[in-house]
């Protein structure tokens, strides 16, 4: 301990001494400086060459001095550096420990290990000497997970249901592309049933019944949605004759468009002989709403 602090003090002393010397050369400068009166002029040019003289020997005996003095502490400095490291060479890690806590990290490192060796300020930047190569990454850096190697060769999933390059779904034109599928679905729904009847486990059978009943539901929605087509077809033809003739065109509204599906549907029951069967039916079923509308009796 006292042998670094003797050396932190003689660095201060030497330091000291250099600066109280560029003072002083700063304050001769100065003086020198200073305008003249004109009529001492030869008397100073005179005092000029002898300080000149004097100055020119002064410095480079100043200048032996230095270069000796600088020699003497670089010596004295190296041997003390070398009987520190000799002495915390000898001490324990704890006792290391407790020394770097008084010091500070900054003069422990410059007493152990000497000045500071200075980094390189440029970077290495890492390149690919091929571009299908990987690229190199610092080892010393944490890369991220969610990185990835070339993002630009990802391949690209496309769903043509719904991208814009299949183009505009027309559901007629479907239809009639694609009317084998009809086919297909009704054929399957046959064979639903007949398993169904077959089956005996009853939980197989629930599953069957569903999958029959859903099946059976969309089949009916579509029947439902071509009779409305069809009935638009007809209306739209028979304003396109009546607007020929001089009438005004009238256009179909939702209620209007109910009202002629429940025509048709009331046409086909009769035909088939199930009128009656329906409206009891439909009529079991006003009746028990009108009775849950009722209060009740206490």
């Amino acid at each position: 301990m006292s042998s670094t602090i003797s050396v932190s003090k003689k660095r201060k002393s030497t330091l000291d001494t250099t600066a109280s010397y560029s003072v002083n050369n700063a304050k001769k400068n100065k003086m020198s400086k200073l305008p003249k009166s004109p009529g001492d002029e030869l008397h100073m040019m005179t005092k000029k060459e002898q300080v000149e003289e004097s100055d020119t020997t002064s410095e480079e005996s100043t200048d032996q001095e230095s270069e000796d003095e600088g020699s003497d502490t670089q010596e004295a400095e190296a041997d003390e550096l070398v009987t520190v490291k000799q002495e915390l060479s000898n001490m324990s890690f704890e006792e290391l420990i407790q020394l770097k806590e008084r010091l500070g990290l900054k003069v422990y490192n410059q007493v152990v290990h000497g000045d500071k060796v200075k980094k390189p300020t440029s970077k290495r930047v890492f390149k690919r000497e091929n571009k299908n190569r990987p690229m190199e990454m610092s080892s010393k850096r944490p890369v991220r997970l969610s990185k990835e190697s070339d993002p630009a060769k990802k391949k690209m999933t496309r769903d043509p249901r719904f991208d814009d390059l299949s183009g505009e779904y027309n559901e007629s034109y479907f239809k009639s592309n694609y009317s084998f599928l009809y086919d297909i679905k009704s054929r399957e729904k046959e064979k639903i049933k007949k398993t169904m009847k077959k089956e005996k486990d009853p939980e197989k059978k629930v599953e069957l019944k569903m999958l029959y009943n859903r099946m059976d539901q969309q089949e009916q929605s579509e029947k439902q949605k071509d009779k409305r087509k069809t009935l638009e077809k007809e209306w739209k033809k028979k304003e396109q004759s009546q607007v020929k003739e001089g009438k005004k065109p009238f256009f179909l509204k939702k209620t209007d468009l109910r009202k002629l599906e429940l025509a048709e549907k009331y046409k086909e029951l009769q035909k088939s002989g199930k009128l009656e069967n329906y409206l009891s039916k439909k009529r079991k079923k006003t009746a028990q709403k009108e009775k849950k509308k009722l209060p009740l009796m206490t």
